[in-house]
Parts: C-alpha cells; sequence; structure tokens
C-alpha cells in the first residue's frame, strides 16, 4: 500500500550511517571490555596433578567477582543499545 504524500506533508529523510551513535558504541565498547574481563578473572585454578584437589578454584575472585562483572557488562550492553541520546530540536 502506496501512502500518498501531499505538499504540507512533511517527509523524515533517512540517514545514513550507523544505527547508533557514537556515544552508543562507546558504551557497548565499555560492555564488552568488562565481559572480557570477566571471563578472564573466571579462568584459570586448574591442578597441576588432575589426582590433587586445588581450592584455588573456588577462591572470591572465581566465584563472586567474575560473575558479577559479566553480568554488568550485560546490564551494560543492554544500556548501550537502548540508550538514545538527546536531540536538539
Amino acid at each position: 500500500m502506496n501512502k500518498i504524500v501531499n505538499e504540507n506533508t512533511p517527509v523524515q529523510e533517512s540517514k545514513s550511517g550507523f544505527v547508533l551513535g557514537k556515544k552508543n558504541y562507546i558504551i557497548l565498547a565499555a560492555g564488552f571490555a568488562l565481559i572480557i574481563i570477566g571471563f578472564v578473572l573466571m579462568a584459570g585454578g586448574k591442578s597441576e596433578d588432575p589426582n590433587v584437589f586445588n581450592p584455588e578454584l573456588f577462591n572470591f575472585r572465581r566465584i563472586t567477582l567474575a560473575p558479577i562483572l559479566i553480568l554488568i557488562g550485560f546490564i551494560v550492553e543492554i544500556f548501550s543499545i537502548m540508550w538514545r541520546p538527546k536531540t536538539k530540536e
């Protein structure tokens, strides 16, 4: 179905370029960095000998800090996609 546009109706022109603004991409990159840092902090804790248990597997960094950083990173990602900068009128 085609819309008929008369002379008095304002027509919005589509902008070429990125969907999100520059600030959105900066926030998106910060969220991605938080996620990567969380996964790096979660890595490790392996025992050299498979018959010996390494208690470092269950320390604060791997059990608490890393998952919190990853969760914050995903929240920042959602925020960066949903946030709309104020427009100048």
